[in-house]
């Protein structure tokens, strides 16, 4: 998989990635999904003593493949999602 594009949100992320053909949809963001919250919890400790023994990530997803849009302009709506003020004292490092 290629990352060529994302944007972090409170509550969501954003992420333009290209995947093998043999890969599934559903096998690559469970991957992704799977990955990241394991690296998360073992470099955060808050977010292991929040998150003990639930999910860091919410079941669903959404997805949307880029046939008949540029990869230019699905680029341009990504950094677009990046919020202009985090609130709360979010911060992406």
């Amino acid at each position: 998989m290629t990352i060529y594009a994302g944007a972090v949100n409170r509550d969501h992320v954003h992420m333009l990635i290209s995947i093998p053909p043999q890969l599934s949809v559903s096998r690559a963001v469970q991957f992704l999904k799977g990955k990241s919250s394991h690296k998360l919890l073992s470099e955060y400790q808050a977010l292991r003593k929040r998150y003990w023994r639930q999910h860091l990530w919410a079941r669903g997803y959404w997805v949307a493949s880029s046939g008949n849009v540029t990869d230019e302009i699905w680029k341009q709506y990504i950094e677009d999602q990046k919020p202009e003020e985090p609130d709360d004292n979010f911060k992406v490092v």
